[in-house]
C-alpha cells in the first residue's frame, strides 16, 4: 500500500485524521444525541407512576420486531363484511341490539396498542402508584433531605420499571389479541367491534378450519361483547372498579423491594421485568381482597358465559366448525392465553373466567325457562345478576327467577316479551342446550353462509 494513500502519513509524519465512522472510533455508528435524549426523557418523566413515554417506545419497538404490516383496503372491507354477517346472525340469538357507534374497526398491531392505551392506563396505574408509594415508604425516616432526593429517584426508577414492563407486555400482547375484548374488558371504543386480521389468521393455523370461518367466529364474539357493553353501560365501570379494588389490596414485600433495589441493573430492561415478576407483588388475604377477587371473577364468568351462549346459539346451526372453534377459544381462555398471562404480569391478576362453562350453562337454562328477552333482561342492573352461589346451581336459579316479577323487571321496563315460547319462536327454534346445539335451529336457506 502506498504511503501517499489518504490517512497514511510518510515516515516520521503524523497520520492524517480519518473520516468519521472509522472502526477505531468507539462511538462510530451511534447517534449519541438520540441516546442522551432518550436517557434525559427517561429520568425527567413527571407524568405519574408509569413512564408512558418509555412504555410507548418499548411497545412500538416490540411490535416492529414482531412484524406489523399495514392493512390493505381488501382486508378492511373483509372485516366490514364479516361484521355485518355476524350482526345478522346475532339478531336471532339475543334481544340486545347491535351497537351503532360508527361501524367496525380493522386494526393492525400498532393501531391496537394506541387504541387501547387509555384503558390500560386506567387499569395498571393504580397498582403502579401503590408500588411506588411503597418504595418511598421503605426509606428510613431519619434520611432527611437526602431522603427527599432519594424519593424523587425512586419515583423515576419506579416509573421506568413499570414503563419498560408495560411497554414490553403490551407490545407482545398486540401480536396475540383478536380484538378489543379479549381479556373480557372493553379496551377499545365501546360500541365499535375491533378485529386484528393478522392475529386471527395466525390463530387459525393448525386448527384445520378455513380462516374465513375463524374470522367469522371471532367476530361473532367481538360483536356479542360490544352489544353487551353498549346495552349495559354500568358493566364497564363495574369490571374496572373490581380490578382497581383488587389492585389496591396488593401487598408489597418491602424487604424484597429493598434487596432488589440494591441489586438491580438499570441498564438491563430484562432485569427490570424480572424484578416485578419475582414475587414482589402478592395479594393480601383480607376479606376486602377476597371479596374484590370474587366479584371480579364472577362478573367475568357471567360476561364470558353469556357471550359463549349467544355465539353458540347463533353459529351452531349454520357453521359446522362452531363446536371445534368454541372449544379452541374455551381452552385458550381456561389455560390462560397470552392475554391473561400478560395482564397477570402487568397488574398481578389473571383475568381468567374460571367458571365460564358454569355461567354458559346458567344462561342457557335461563333462556330455556324464560326466553331470550328474559335471559338478557338480567343485564339491566348489577343487582339482578346471578351470584357465585347461583353458578353452583344454574338450573335452580333459572327456576327461582323464572318470571319477570321475581326480579321486578317490569318496574325497569324489561317485562315486555318475556314469554319463553314466543321468544323461542322468534329465535328460529334454536332451543338446543348451549353445550352443543346442532344444526336445524334455524332456516339456513334464509341466512347467508359463513363464507366471505
Amino acid at each position: 500500500m502506498s504511503n501517499d494513500e489518504p490517512g497514511v502519513g510518510r515516515e516520521g509524519e503524523e497520520p492524517s485524521k480519518r473520516p468519521p465512522g472509522d472502526h477505531d472510533n468507539p462511538f462510530a455508528g451511534f447517534d449519541l444525541a438520540a441516546i442522551f435524549g432518550q436517557l434525559q426523557s427517561m429520568f425527567s418523566w413527571r407524568g405519574g407512576p408509569i413512564n408512558w413515554d418509555l412504555a410507548r417506545e418499548t411497545a412500538r419497538h416490540t411490535i416492529r420486531a414482531a412484524g406489523d404490516a399495514s392493512l390493505t383496503q381488501e382486508e378492511r372491507d373483509r372485516v366490514d363484511e364479516t361484521v355485518r354477517l355476524a350482526e345478522y346472525w346475532l339478531d336471532e340469538a339475543t334481544t340486545l341490539p347491535a351497537a351503532s357507534a360508527g361501524g367496525a374497526l380493522a386494526w393492525n398491531r400498532a393501531e391496537w396498542f394506541e387504541g387501547t392505551l387509555p384503558a390500560w392506563k386506567r387499569l395498571v396505574e393504580p397498582l403502579a402508584k401503590h408500588v411506588v408509594n411503597a418504595m418511598e415508604k421503605a426509606l428510613p425516616e431519619q434520611a432527611g433531605p437526602m431522603g427527599q432526593q432519594l424519593t424523587g429517584v425512586l419515583t423515576q426508577v419506579g416509573g421506568m420499571m413499570f414503563g419498560a414492563q408495560v411497554g414490553q407486555g403490551l407490545g407482545h400482547l398486540a401480536s396475540e389479541v383478536f380484538g378489543g375484548t379479549d381479556v373480557g374488558l372493553p379496551l377499545g371504543p365501546t360500541g365499535r367491534p375491533v378485529i386484528l386480521p393478522a392475529n386471527v389468521a395466525a390463530f387459525s393455523e393448525g386448527l384445520g378450519v378455513p380462516t374465513a370461518e375463524v374470522l367469522l367466529y371471532v367476530t361473532l364474539r367481538e360483536c356479542a361483547h360490544q352489544r353487551l357493553f353498549h346495552h349495559a353501560p354500568w358493566l364497564s365501570a363495574h369490571l374496572f372498579s373490581a380490578v382497581e379494588e383488587y389492585a389496591r389490596g396488593m401487598h408489597v414485600d418491602i424487604a424484597k423491594l429493598e434487596d432488589i433495589a440494591g441489586r438491580i441493573d438499570m441498564t438491563n430492561p430484562e432485569a427490570l421485568q424480572e424484578a416485578l415478576g419475582s414475587g414482589l407483588l402478592e395479594p393480601e388475604e383480607t376479606p376486602r381482597q377476597k371479596a374484590a377477587l370474587s366479584r371480579l371473577e364472577t362478573a367475568l364468568a357471567l360476561v364470558e358465559g353469556w357471550v359463549d351462549e349467544v355465539v353458540t346459539l347463533a353459529a351452531a346451526p349454520r357453521m359446522p366448525s362452531a363446536a371445534a372453534l368454541r372449544e379452541a377459544v374455551r381452552r385458550r381462555r381456561a389455560e390462560g392465553g397470552p392475554a391473561e398471562q400478560t395482564f397477570g404480569t402487568l397488574v398481578g391478576l389473571e383475568l381468567r373466567p374460571r367458571r365460564m362453562r358454569d355461567a354458559a350453562t346458567l344462561w342457557a337454562n335461563l333462556r330455556e325457562a324464560r326466553g331470550l328477552a328474559g335471559r338478557d333482561a338480567l343485564w339491566a342492573h348489577p343487582d339482578l345478576l346471578p351470584s357465585a352461589e347461583d353458578l353452583d346451581d344454574p338450573a335452580g336459579f333459572a327456576q327461582r327467577a323464572s318470571t319477570p316479577d321475581d326480579l321486578h323487571l317490569t318496574d325497569l321496563g324489561f317485562g315486555h316479551g318475556t314469554d319463553a315460547e314466543d321468544q323461542d319462536d322468534s329465535a328460529g327454534g334454536a332451543e338446543d342446550d348451549a353445550d352443543g346445539p346442532e344444526g336445524g335451529g334455524g332456516d339456513q336457506g334464509d341466512s347467508p353462509g359463513p363464507s366471505a
